[in-house]
């Protein structure tokens, strides 16, 4: 019974321990996610380091392609072969020089 006591006044104020001001004005909770977050942000800063070094080394290519290609709808999504090779192909378009059909579905010659 005595445990019982316990749980439910560990329980009721919980939330009175969250609403508790830190000295620079944010709840406990708020500055805990603050401190759980910077140390991500420190976990993270290696990672980061890398993504921006590929992003010097290959960005002036992908800029390049980005400038030849002038229909990104006309292909279809990268493919990474069984050796390594990555392809895009383009997407089998309908020859526009053909008519369209009519709502019945034939064509006028």
């Amino acid at each position: 019974m005595k445990k019982l006591i316990l749980i439910a006044t560990l329980g009721l104020s919980t939330p009175a321990l969250a609403q508790e001001q830190a000295g620079d004005g944010l709840s406990l909770m708020e500055r805990g996610a603050q401190i759980l977050l910077e140390g991500l942000m420190r976990e993270m800063e290696p990672a980061l380091d890398d993504v921006q070094g590929w992003v010097e080394e290959f960005g002036p290519a992908l800029r390049g392609l980005l400038d030849e290609v002038e229909d990104w709808s006309s292909y279809a999504a990268p493919e990474m072969l069984e050796n390594g090779d990555i392809i895009i192909r383009r997407k089998h378009t309908e020859d526009k020089d053909q008519p369209a059909p009519d709502e019945n579905g034939q064509i006028d010659l």
